[in-house]
Protein backbone atom coordinates (compact mmCIF):
# COMPACT_ATOMS: atom_id res chain seq x y z
CA UNK A 1 0.00 0.00 0.00
CA UNK A 2 1.08 3.82 -0.29
CA UNK A 3 0.70 6.00 2.33
CA UNK A 4 -0.52 9.70 0.53
CA UNK A 5 0.30 12.77 1.99
CA UNK A 6 -3.29 14.53 0.05
CA UNK A 7 -3.01 18.02 2.06
CA UNK A 8 0.94 18.46 0.74
CA UNK A 9 1.72 18.42 4.65
CA UNK A 10 5.26 18.26 3.47
CA UNK A 11 7.98 15.24 4.12
CA UNK A 12 8.35 15.79 7.86
CA UNK A 13 4.82 15.13 8.36
CA UNK A 14 4.38 12.23 5.84
CA UNK A 15 7.55 10.64 7.59
CA UNK A 16 5.28 11.03 11.34
CA UNK A 17 2.16 10.07 10.23
CA UNK A 18 4.12 6.74 9.20
CA UNK A 19 5.88 6.05 11.79
CA UNK A 20 2.49 6.69 13.72
CA UNK A 21 1.24 4.12 11.27
CA UNK A 22 4.00 1.09 12.11
CA UNK A 23 3.82 1.80 15.36
CA UNK A 24 -0.35 1.20 15.35
CA UNK A 25 0.21 -1.59 13.21
CA UNK A 26 2.93 -3.00 15.43
CA UNK A 27 0.46 -2.91 18.40
CA UNK A 28 -2.24 -4.95 16.53
CA UNK A 29 -1.86 -8.94 17.19
CA UNK A 30 -3.47 -9.66 13.60
CA UNK A 31 -0.49 -8.00 11.55
CA UNK A 32 2.54 -8.96 10.83
CA UNK A 33 6.10 -7.61 9.78
CA UNK A 34 4.30 -4.08 9.40
CA UNK A 35 7.34 -2.05 7.72
CA UNK A 36 8.13 0.35 5.11
CA UNK A 37 9.90 -0.65 2.02
CA UNK A 38 12.83 1.78 1.30
CA UNK A 39 15.56 3.57 2.69
CA UNK A 40 15.15 5.89 5.80
CA UNK A 41 16.16 9.31 5.77
CA UNK A 42 19.86 9.82 5.54
CA UNK A 43 21.71 13.15 5.77
CA UNK A 44 22.13 15.46 2.70
CA UNK A 45 23.61 18.79 1.40
CA UNK A 46 21.26 20.80 0.79
CA UNK A 47 22.09 23.96 -1.67
CA UNK A 48 20.50 27.31 -1.70
CA UNK A 49 21.16 29.56 -5.17
CA UNK A 50 20.02 32.79 -4.21
CA UNK A 51 18.52 33.25 -8.14
CA UNK A 52 18.48 37.32 -8.04
CA UNK A 53 21.94 37.51 -7.04
CA UNK A 54 23.06 35.11 -9.60
CA UNK A 55 20.56 36.55 -12.17
CA UNK A 56 22.20 39.94 -11.41
CA UNK A 57 25.95 38.33 -11.61
CA UNK A 58 25.02 37.15 -15.17
CA UNK A 59 24.75 33.82 -14.21
CA UNK A 60 22.23 31.34 -15.66
CA UNK A 61 20.70 28.21 -13.91
CA UNK A 62 21.90 26.11 -16.29
CA UNK A 63 25.59 27.05 -16.20
CA UNK A 64 25.56 26.69 -11.78
CA UNK A 65 23.98 22.97 -12.79
CA UNK A 66 26.20 22.02 -15.47
CA UNK A 67 29.24 23.03 -12.79
CA UNK A 68 27.82 21.27 -9.64
CA UNK A 69 27.70 17.99 -11.93
CA UNK A 70 30.90 18.68 -13.69
CA UNK A 71 32.96 18.84 -10.14
CA UNK A 72 31.20 16.51 -7.97
CA UNK A 73 30.07 14.03 -10.59
CA UNK A 74 31.62 13.65 -13.92
CA UNK A 75 30.45 14.87 -17.48
CA UNK A 76 31.22 13.34 -20.50
CA UNK A 77 33.92 14.82 -23.20
CA UNK A 78 34.57 13.17 -26.52
CA UNK A 79 36.90 10.27 -27.10
CA UNK A 80 40.51 9.58 -28.33
CA UNK A 81 42.51 7.23 -29.71
CA UNK A 82 45.46 5.66 -27.48
CA UNK A 83 47.38 3.43 -28.98
CA UNK A 84 44.70 1.89 -31.28
CA UNK A 85 41.99 1.54 -28.52
CA UNK A 86 38.99 3.78 -28.27
CA UNK A 87 38.87 5.59 -24.49
CA UNK A 88 36.52 7.86 -23.32
CA UNK A 89 37.11 11.89 -21.76
CA UNK A 90 35.08 12.99 -18.81
CA UNK A 91 35.92 15.85 -16.64
CA UNK A 92 35.57 16.23 -12.79
CA UNK A 93 36.85 18.62 -10.41
CA UNK A 94 40.12 17.17 -8.77
CA UNK A 95 39.95 14.38 -5.62
CA UNK A 96 41.10 17.10 -3.10
CA UNK A 97 38.42 19.96 -4.05
CA UNK A 98 35.50 17.89 -3.41
CA UNK A 99 35.89 16.15 -0.93
CA UNK A 100 34.03 18.52 2.03
CA UNK A 101 30.86 20.31 1.74
CA UNK A 102 33.19 24.05 2.09
CA UNK A 103 35.02 23.30 -1.28
CA UNK A 104 31.40 24.64 -2.88
CA UNK A 105 33.53 28.03 -1.94
CA UNK A 106 36.41 27.41 -4.36
CA UNK A 107 34.56 26.46 -7.46
CA UNK A 108 33.77 29.31 -9.86
CA UNK A 109 31.54 29.81 -12.57
CA UNK A 110 31.64 31.63 -15.86
CA UNK A 111 28.97 34.60 -16.38
CA UNK A 112 27.46 35.53 -19.87
CA UNK A 113 30.28 37.65 -20.47
CA UNK A 114 32.96 35.34 -19.33
CA UNK A 115 33.95 36.49 -16.38
CA UNK A 116 34.36 33.80 -13.36
CA UNK A 117 32.12 34.51 -10.58
CA UNK A 118 32.39 32.43 -7.31
CA UNK A 119 30.11 30.28 -5.62
CA UNK A 120 30.06 31.53 -2.61
CA UNK A 121 28.62 35.13 -4.08
CA UNK A 122 25.55 33.54 -5.11
CA UNK A 123 25.27 30.06 -3.00
CA UNK A 124 25.04 28.61 0.51
CA UNK A 125 25.27 24.80 1.89
CA UNK A 126 23.85 23.45 5.31
CA UNK A 127 22.67 19.89 6.39
CA UNK A 128 19.40 18.26 6.51
CA UNK A 129 17.97 15.03 6.42
CA UNK A 130 15.79 14.00 3.68
CA UNK A 131 15.14 10.82 1.88
CA UNK A 132 16.99 9.07 -0.21
CA UNK A 133 14.24 8.69 -2.70
CA UNK A 134 11.40 11.10 -3.00
CA UNK A 135 8.26 8.48 -4.04
CA UNK A 136 4.98 9.84 -5.64
CA UNK A 137 1.77 7.75 -6.11
CA UNK A 138 -1.38 9.48 -7.94
CA UNK A 139 0.64 12.81 -8.26
CA UNK A 140 0.97 12.98 -4.00
CA UNK A 141 4.04 12.48 -2.17
CA UNK A 142 4.23 9.08 -0.56
CA UNK A 143 5.68 6.14 1.12
CA UNK A 144 5.52 2.34 0.63
CA UNK A 145 4.12 0.24 3.36
CA UNK A 146 4.43 -3.94 3.28
CA UNK A 147 3.16 -6.20 5.56
CA UNK A 148 1.52 -9.63 6.60
CA UNK A 149 -1.67 -10.96 8.04
CA UNK A 150 -0.68 -13.00 10.97
CA UNK A 151 -1.33 -16.71 10.86
CA UNK A 152 -5.21 -17.50 10.84
CA UNK A 153 -5.99 -14.13 9.20
CA UNK A 154 -7.43 -13.50 6.48
CA UNK A 155 -5.42 -11.01 4.05
CA UNK A 156 -8.98 -9.15 3.66
CA UNK A 157 -9.19 -8.27 7.18
CA UNK A 158 -5.55 -7.36 7.46
CA UNK A 159 -6.27 -4.60 4.64
CA UNK A 160 -9.97 -3.61 6.68
CA UNK A 161 -7.56 -2.87 9.85
CA UNK A 162 -5.10 -1.12 8.08
CA UNK A 163 -7.62 1.42 6.34
CA UNK A 164 -8.75 1.37 10.06
CA UNK A 165 -5.67 2.31 11.03
CA UNK A 166 -4.96 4.88 8.43
CA UNK A 167 -8.22 6.86 9.78
CA UNK A 168 -6.55 7.44 13.02
CA UNK A 169 -3.61 9.43 11.47
CA UNK A 170 -3.83 13.44 11.02
CA UNK A 171 -6.42 14.85 8.67
CA UNK A 172 -4.91 15.08 5.27
CA UNK A 173 -3.43 11.45 4.90
CA UNK A 174 -4.73 8.57 3.10
CA UNK A 175 -4.10 4.84 1.38
CA UNK A 176 -3.99 3.53 -1.70
CA UNK A 177 -3.73 -0.35 -2.51
CA UNK A 178 -0.75 -1.33 -4.31
CA UNK A 179 -0.22 -4.44 -6.73
CA UNK A 180 -2.10 -7.83 -5.35
CA UNK A 181 -3.45 -6.25 -2.64
CA UNK A 182 -4.82 -3.63 -5.60
CA UNK A 183 -6.30 -6.77 -7.45
CA UNK A 184 -8.25 -8.49 -4.04
CA UNK A 185 -9.94 -5.44 -3.28
CA UNK A 186 -10.79 -4.54 -6.83
CA UNK A 187 -12.05 -8.73 -7.37
CA UNK A 188 -13.50 -8.34 -3.85
CA UNK A 189 -15.82 -5.23 -4.59
CA UNK A 190 -16.72 -6.89 -8.02
CA UNK A 191 -17.72 -10.31 -6.33
CA UNK A 192 -20.85 -9.71 -4.67
CA UNK A 193 -22.56 -7.93 -8.10
CA UNK A 194 -20.89 -10.97 -10.62
CA UNK A 195 -22.69 -13.51 -8.10
CA UNK A 196 -26.14 -11.80 -7.95
CA UNK A 197 -26.07 -11.50 -11.63
CA UNK A 198 -25.29 -15.00 -12.49
CA UNK A 199 -27.75 -16.01 -10.29
CA UNK A 200 -30.23 -14.44 -12.07
CA UNK A 201 -29.84 -15.43 -15.52
CA UNK A 202 -29.65 -18.56 -14.21
CA UNK A 203 -33.14 -18.47 -12.53
CA UNK A 204 -34.27 -16.58 -15.94
CA UNK A 205 -33.28 -19.45 -17.93
CA UNK A 206 -34.75 -22.30 -15.66
CA UNK A 207 -38.27 -20.18 -15.54
CA UNK A 208 -38.01 -20.03 -19.45
CA UNK A 209 -37.13 -23.69 -19.42
CA UNK A 210 -40.05 -24.77 -16.50
CA UNK A 211 -42.19 -22.01 -17.61
CA UNK A 212 -43.29 -21.03 -14.15
CA UNK A 213 -41.58 -18.66 -11.57
CA UNK A 214 -42.26 -20.73 -8.73
CA UNK A 215 -40.30 -24.37 -9.88
CA UNK A 216 -36.77 -22.36 -10.16
CA UNK A 217 -36.97 -21.53 -6.79
CA UNK A 218 -36.72 -25.30 -5.90
CA UNK A 219 -33.44 -25.53 -7.77
CA UNK A 220 -32.21 -21.85 -6.82
CA UNK A 221 -32.21 -22.46 -2.76
CA UNK A 222 -29.91 -25.32 -2.82
CA UNK A 223 -27.60 -23.01 -3.69
CA UNK A 224 -26.89 -21.58 0.08
CA UNK A 225 -27.19 -25.43 1.11
CA UNK A 226 -23.72 -25.64 -0.86
CA UNK A 227 -22.09 -22.15 0.08
CA UNK A 228 -22.62 -23.08 3.46
CA UNK A 229 -20.62 -26.30 3.16
CA UNK A 230 -18.07 -24.94 1.38
CA UNK A 231 -17.74 -22.01 3.62
CA UNK A 232 -17.73 -23.93 7.05
CA UNK A 233 -14.89 -26.46 5.35
CA UNK A 234 -12.44 -23.73 4.47
CA UNK A 235 -13.38 -21.88 8.06
CA UNK A 236 -12.40 -24.85 10.01
CA UNK A 237 -9.05 -26.08 8.00
CA UNK A 238 -7.98 -22.01 8.26
CA UNK A 239 -8.06 -21.35 4.87
CA UNK A 240 -8.92 -18.09 3.14
CA UNK A 241 -11.17 -16.15 0.60
CA UNK A 242 -8.92 -16.08 -2.06
CA UNK A 243 -9.59 -16.72 -5.75
CA UNK A 244 -9.12 -20.27 -5.63
CA UNK A 245 -11.72 -20.78 -3.10
CA UNK A 246 -13.92 -17.91 -5.61
CA UNK A 247 -13.57 -20.52 -8.52
CA UNK A 248 -14.55 -23.60 -6.24
CA UNK A 249 -17.21 -21.62 -4.30
CA UNK A 250 -18.39 -20.96 -8.38
CA UNK A 251 -18.39 -25.38 -9.07
CA UNK A 252 -20.33 -25.57 -5.99
CA UNK A 253 -23.01 -23.73 -7.26
CA UNK A 254 -22.93 -25.09 -10.69
CA UNK A 255 -23.16 -28.97 -8.98
CA UNK A 256 -25.79 -28.31 -6.49
CA UNK A 257 -28.00 -26.53 -8.72
CA UNK A 258 -27.38 -30.11 -11.16
CA UNK A 259 -28.21 -32.04 -8.44
CA UNK A 260 -31.57 -30.15 -7.80
CA UNK A 261 -32.22 -29.84 -11.07
CA UNK A 262 -32.46 -33.84 -11.76
CA UNK A 263 -34.98 -34.35 -8.96
CA UNK A 264 -36.66 -30.87 -10.18
CA UNK A 265 -37.09 -32.15 -13.88
CA UNK A 266 -38.00 -35.68 -13.71
CA UNK A 267 -41.13 -34.23 -10.97
CA UNK A 268 -42.54 -32.03 -13.36
CA UNK A 269 -42.42 -34.50 -16.32
CA UNK A 270 -44.70 -36.34 -14.16
CA UNK A 271 -46.39 -33.68 -12.80
CA UNK A 272 -47.20 -32.83 -16.54
CA UNK A 273 -48.01 -36.28 -17.13
CA UNK A 274 -51.11 -35.79 -14.95
CA UNK A 275 -49.66 -37.55 -11.43
CA UNK A 276 -49.94 -35.58 -8.22
CA UNK A 277 -46.86 -33.02 -7.70
CA UNK A 278 -46.33 -34.21 -4.61
CA UNK A 279 -46.41 -38.16 -5.15
CA UNK A 280 -44.43 -37.14 -8.78
CA UNK A 281 -41.99 -35.23 -6.30
CA UNK A 282 -41.51 -38.40 -3.73
CA UNK A 283 -40.97 -40.59 -6.77
CA UNK A 284 -37.93 -38.06 -8.29
CA UNK A 285 -36.09 -38.71 -5.25
CA UNK A 286 -36.39 -42.11 -5.27
CA UNK A 287 -35.10 -42.57 -9.04
CA UNK A 288 -32.54 -39.91 -8.75
CA UNK A 289 -31.21 -40.66 -5.04
CA UNK A 290 -28.50 -43.00 -6.94
CA UNK A 291 -27.31 -40.98 -9.80
CA UNK A 292 -26.88 -38.01 -7.10
CA UNK A 293 -25.07 -39.67 -4.98
CA UNK A 294 -22.99 -41.47 -7.70
CA UNK A 295 -22.28 -37.90 -8.97
CA UNK A 296 -21.96 -36.28 -6.25
CA UNK A 297 -19.49 -39.10 -4.80
CA UNK A 298 -16.97 -39.29 -7.77
CA UNK A 299 -16.48 -35.51 -7.51
CA UNK A 300 -15.89 -35.35 -4.13
CA UNK A 301 -13.29 -38.63 -4.33
CA UNK A 302 -12.23 -36.40 -7.69
CA UNK A 303 -11.00 -33.38 -5.51
CA UNK A 304 -9.68 -35.17 -2.55
CA UNK A 305 -6.04 -35.31 -3.82
CA UNK A 306 -6.35 -31.68 -3.83
CA UNK A 307 -7.29 -31.19 -0.88
CA UNK A 308 -4.39 -33.50 0.80
CA UNK A 309 -1.89 -32.60 -1.90
CA UNK A 310 1.28 -31.43 -0.57
CA UNK A 311 4.57 -29.76 -1.75
CA UNK A 312 4.37 -26.84 -4.54
CA UNK A 313 1.17 -24.84 -5.78
CA UNK A 314 -0.82 -27.07 -2.89
CA UNK A 315 -2.00 -23.50 -1.06
CA UNK A 316 -4.21 -23.14 -4.66
CA UNK A 317 -4.96 -26.53 -4.94
CA UNK A 318 -6.15 -26.98 -1.04
CA UNK A 319 -8.37 -23.94 -1.60
CA UNK A 320 -10.12 -25.15 -4.46
CA UNK A 321 -10.30 -28.95 -3.34
CA UNK A 322 -11.09 -27.96 0.26
CA UNK A 323 -14.67 -25.56 -0.35
CA UNK A 324 -15.52 -28.07 -3.25
CA UNK A 325 -15.53 -31.37 -1.00
CA UNK A 326 -17.67 -29.31 2.15
CA UNK A 327 -19.87 -27.76 -0.57
CA UNK A 328 -20.61 -30.75 -2.42
CA UNK A 329 -20.92 -32.86 1.16
CA UNK A 330 -23.80 -30.41 2.61
CA UNK A 331 -25.35 -29.58 -0.79
CA UNK A 332 -25.32 -33.72 -1.78
CA UNK A 333 -26.77 -34.69 1.99
CA UNK A 334 -29.14 -31.39 2.83
CA UNK A 335 -30.62 -31.16 -1.23
CA UNK A 336 -32.33 -34.70 -0.59
CA UNK A 337 -34.31 -33.36 1.68
CA UNK A 338 -34.71 -30.15 1.01
CA UNK A 339 -35.51 -30.03 -2.38
CA UNK A 340 -38.60 -31.64 -2.35
CA UNK A 341 -39.85 -29.75 0.45
CA UNK A 342 -38.66 -26.69 -1.74
CA UNK A 343 -40.33 -27.78 -5.00
CA UNK A 344 -43.80 -28.58 -3.00
CA UNK A 345 -43.96 -25.74 -0.65
CA UNK A 346 -43.37 -23.07 -4.07
CA UNK A 347 -46.37 -25.07 -5.83
CA UNK A 348 -49.24 -23.98 -7.06
CA UNK A 349 -52.45 -25.22 -5.62
CA UNK A 350 -53.85 -28.54 -7.63
CA UNK A 351 -55.75 -27.99 -10.43
CA UNK A 352 -59.48 -28.93 -10.82
CA UNK A 353 -58.74 -31.89 -13.50
CA UNK A 354 -56.22 -34.23 -10.63
CA UNK A 355 -55.03 -37.14 -11.41
CA UNK A 356 -57.56 -40.14 -10.39
CA UNK A 357 -57.35 -41.26 -6.67
CA UNK A 358 -55.61 -37.36 -5.52
CA UNK A 359 -57.47 -35.64 -3.00
CA UNK A 360 -58.48 -32.21 -4.31
CA UNK A 361 -60.40 -30.74 -1.07
CA UNK A 362 -59.46 -27.06 -0.01
CA UNK A 363 -56.58 -26.20 1.36
CA UNK A 364 -55.23 -29.92 0.87
CA UNK A 365 -52.05 -28.61 -0.81
CA UNK A 366 -48.74 -30.55 -1.38
CA UNK A 367 -47.01 -28.67 1.61
CA UNK A 368 -49.75 -30.22 3.63
CA UNK A 369 -49.44 -33.57 2.87
CA UNK A 370 -45.80 -33.65 2.99
CA UNK A 371 -46.08 -33.39 6.30
CA UNK A 372 -48.65 -35.28 6.75
CA UNK A 373 -46.25 -38.61 5.37
CA UNK A 374 -44.94 -39.39 8.90
CA UNK A 375 -48.75 -40.48 10.41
Amino acid sequence: MELQDHAGAGHDALMAARNQLLALAAENPELTRVRHNGLDDSPQLQIDIDQRKAQALGVAIDDINDTLQTAWGSSYVNDFMDRGRVKKVYVQAAAPYRMLPDDINLWYVRNKDGGMVPFSAFATSRWETGSPRLERYNGYSAVEIVGEAAPGVSTGTAMDIMESLVKQLPNGFGLEWTAMSYQERLSGAQAPALYAISLLVVFLCLAALYESWSVPFSVMLVVPLGVIGALLATWMRGLENDVYFQVGLLTVIGLSAKNAILIVEFANEMNQKGHDLFEATLHACRQRLRPILMTSLAFIFGVLPMATSTGAGSGGQHAVGTGVMGGMISATILAIYFVPLFLCAGAPPLPAEAAPGISNKKGDMPMCRLFQLSD
